[in-house]
């Protein structure tokens, strides 16, 4: 739906640059257009209302004339857009021994993944995090949020016999002082009923949370405003983070609700996996909605999915000139806890207006999981030393039949490997400290494919 709605607003700016006269009937044209697509992403009817009367205004503004007018429409336009997604609004956490967080939320908003989307964030950026499971309500929330705590190596701290959350949260206490950040998932209902409200103020009043979070799925629609405003006035919400922001999602209401009720968002989760979370700045995500690219999510989401030692492995290895298959399969982690080609897709500038041929970043991801497989059905010393497998068909075969592929599929991966290693230690022998040595780059340019022609 988003990319509906971004392919809407690229051709809206495109028909407002290319026109030669912007006259009543374009004019109107696009507004409609954008009207639907604004609809359909769920956004607020008022608002759209707002938005075309707006743009409707600087059309046939005759103060305003020639191309300028073409420029300040389009200014005007993504001005507008800018005014729905609402101001950037980061969660820094403040300088103190502990800081405490309650996300709260109706049913089937998502928050006990966001919990632990959220834990495994900060954890990553150097915090010491616990989770604490206080959802007392929904069947198997507190063993939901153990076994992500389990998956993404994060302490949680539950009681899964107690019914009453006050009494758990006192019980832990204790256990808690030694994490200098407490995430806490609490109980939702169908709707915001006194007894919720009620239950999350006392909580509140008992954990004194430093920031009380509203999690409101992007699929809401229309009922965003108002379970914004509700949960607004009753808790004070000092942030919103918006899930399921997937091709699926609308979330339209849901963005330009918090919006309007002035509650700002922190994130936006768009997948089920433990690093699909991103920051939320409005400039960014209306880049990507154009198709511009978003780098600075891209990079968010490299850090997420690195571990630092095994980075840290990676680089000394490389520096020695020796890559193993461990170091590969470990890269390969990292870009499928990322999403793989096709999420990061949109997030690269220009990527999305290049010509790639239909399927090819599918193939290139059934590839690497292939890879993935073969790697996995090795012993250690076949990784650390994938060398020792040239000619041996026995062992070639033997790791075929345990990935499921064939013969001809492992020889492939080791043919990559070998490319990859000569390049590590070709480019290596390049001595860059003392400059450029011509021969080699020569040399190594005629290894891989570029005919040995190059300018110096």
């Amino acid at each position: 739906m988003l990319e509906k709605l971004g392919n809407a607003l690229k051709k809206a700016t495109d028909k407002i640059s290319n026109a030669i006269f912007l006259d009543k009937n374009l004019v109107d044209g696009i507004v409609r257009e954008l009207q639907r697509a604004l609809i359909e992403a769920d956004v607020n009817i008022l608002l759209i209302k707002e938005i075309s009367e707006r743009l409707r205004k600087v059309a046939f503004d005759e103060k305003i004339k020639g191309i300028e007018k073409k420029e300040h429409l389009i200014k005007t336009l993504h001005d507008e857009l800018k005014r729905i997604l609402g101001e950037k609004k980061e969660l820094t956490l403040k300088e103190k021994s502990q800081i405490r967080v309650m996300l709260v939320g109706l049913y089937a908003s998502g928050k006990t993944t966001t919990v632990a989307k959220l834990g495994n964030y900060f954890q990553k950026r150097g915090k010491k995090v616990a989770l604490v499971g206080l959802d007392v309500w929904r069947p198997a929330a507190k063993e939901q949020l153990l076994q992500l705590g389990e998956t993404n190596n994060l302490h949680v701290f539950t009681d899964l016999k107690e019914k009453d959350p006050i009494k758990i949260w006192k019980k832990l206490k204790p256990e808690l002082k030694k994490f200098d950040l407490i995430i806490v998932d609490t109980a939702g209902r169908h709707d915001l009923d006194k007894e919720l409200i009620q239950e999350i103020e006392k909580l509140a009043k008992e954990i004194k949370p430093d920031e009380t979070i509203l999690v409101m799925p992007g699929d809401i629609g229309q009922a965003a405003k108002n379970q914004a405003e509700k949960f607004s006035t009753a808790l004070k919400i000092t942030g919103v983070i918006i899930s399921r922001m997937d091709s699926t999602a609308k979330g339209g209401g849901a963005i330009s609700a918090c919006t309007e009720t002035k509650s700002g968002v922190y994130f936006i989760t768009t997948g089920e996996k433990i690093n699909d979370l991103e920051t939320f700045n409005p400039e960014s995500f209306l880049s990507r909605l154009l198709g511009m690219g978003d780098l600075n999510a891209l990079l968010e989401k490299v850090k997420l999915a690195s571990d630092e030692k095994n980075q840290k492995k990676l680089e000394e290895n490389l520096k020695e000139g020796k890559l193993t298959l461990n170091d590969v399969i470990e890269q390969v982690k990292s870009m499928n806890s990322m999403g793989g080609f096709e999420k990061l897709k949109s997030m690269v500038p220009g990527i999305n207006n290049a010509k790639i041929p239909e399927n090819v970043l599918e193939t290139q991801q059934k590839k690497v999981s292939k890879w993935e497989h073969i790697i996995k059905s090795m012993t250690e010393h076949e990784r650390e030393n994938p060398e020792s497998l040239k000619k041996q068909t026995s062992r070639i075969g033997r790791i075929a039949k345990g990935a499921g592929v064939t013969s001809s599929d492992v020889r492939a991966l080791l043919k990559q490997y070998g490319l990859l290693q000569s390049m590590i230690k070709d480019a290596g022998d390049l001595d860059m400290s003392n400059g450029m040595n011509p021969k080699k780059m020569q040399k190594l340019l005629k290894k891989f494919g570029h005919g040995g022609k190059m300018r110096l």
